[in-house]
């Protein structure tokens, strides 16, 4: 009863932080609520974002202002094809003991070891370098030189596409894609959002951002996600929705079989749920409903579904399929 009641208190703390992490973002960046929202969402169930979005978007501004909003350790790597494992994971150099004179080998952490991780165009690297962000997104630790080093929690990357330029790109696969929690899209701002941006980017306006939370409160909240109840309609309805997107189901829409070729994996039911409960605590709701797994369906699923030729052929998105499932659902 006693640990009832503490969640309880719990939620009611995290969709008043939830609120005062908002408005900090604001002082900073205008509009995108919804991205916002999709991010906090994603760091609370202990997922990853793959951010879709031309340059001057303020992708790393946003990342940046989170961090600070949150008191968590930010780092920024910029993806290249020259890029190695060992720039992002760490390496061993040799460290002379200047009393004795002996030499020892000592590991230097490199941009990883942080609590936001923002992997710019990650596209633009060799999978042998994708890879290793990979692994540590997965298991939440490094391996380097035959050793093991754990990383801090909260653990949160953002990685970045250039949707425009795929010259000399190297796309990320379809299995790895799937470890990513949601994929945002981020769109040009409104005609008003755009006059408000100009106005406070070009005067000498420096915003004063608070601290919400720290990365104990944060942790403390990502546990406090697991512990959520969620009735058996809503997971059964993820998982249905889900399953309907695999073309091989018997429960696969004449639609999905025509325009998809490889549906979501058992991982889009998993975020779609835990993404559910987020959403609904964040909102002060103590349970999710069939509402917040249609409201997350977008993000999950629209990197997970691999189109046919007939639905290149016809310009259907996966988007517009995804859509289609949700409203052949209600």
């Amino acid at each position: 009863m006693a640990q009832q009641t503490n969640d309880l208190e719990a939620v009611r703390a995290l969709a008043q932080g939830y609120k005062n992490i908002r408005a900090e973002i604001a002082k900073v960046i205008v509009g995108q609520d919804q991205v916002v929202e999709h991010l906090l969402i994603a760091l609370l169930a202990k997922g990853h974002c793959l951010l879709v979005g031309v340059p001057g978007l303020a992708k790393t501004l946003l990342i940046k202002t989170l961090s600070e909003a949150l008191d968590l350790k930010f780092s920024r790597i910029q993806f290249t094809p020259d890029l190695m494992p060992s720039d992002i994971t760490g390496t061993e150099i040799i460290e002379e003991n200047v009393s004795t004179g002996g030499k020892s080998f000592k590991f230097v952490h490199g941009p990883v070891f942080a609590n936001i991780i923002l992997a710019d165009e990650i596209n633009r690297t060799p999978p042998k370098t994708q890879a290793a962000l990979l692994e540590s997104m997965q298991e939440h630790h490094v391996t380097a030189a035959g050793h093991t080093y754990t990383l801090e929690e909260p653990f949160f990357v953002l990685a970045t596409q250039n949707p425009i330029e795929q010259e000399g790109t190297y796309p990320l696969p379809e299995a790895q894609l799937d470890r990513f929690m949601f994929n945002l899209w981020l769109d040009y701002p409104s005609f008003e959002e755009e006059v408000a941006i100009v106005k406070a980017t070009t005067s000498p306006y420096q915003p004063d951002l608070r601290q919400v939370l720290n990365a104990g409160e944060i942790v403390a909240f990502q546990e406090l996600v697991r512990r959520v109840p969620v009735a058996d309609n809503v997971i059964q309805f993820a998982v249905t929705l889900v399953d309907k997107t695999r073309p091989q189901s018997p429960e696969a829409p004449a639609f999905i079989k025509n325009w998809i070729r490889w549906g979501a994996g058992p991982r889009a039911s998993q975020y779609l749920i835990l993404g559910a409960k987020t959403r609904a605590i964040l909102n002060g709701r103590h349970t999710p409903d069939i509402d917040d797994v249609k409201a997350l369906a977008g993000p999950v699923l629209r990197h997970r579904l691999v189109t046919s030729f007939n639905a290149e052929a016809e310009g259907v998105s996966t988007v517009q399929i995804i859509d289609k499932l949700l409203t052949d659902a209600d």
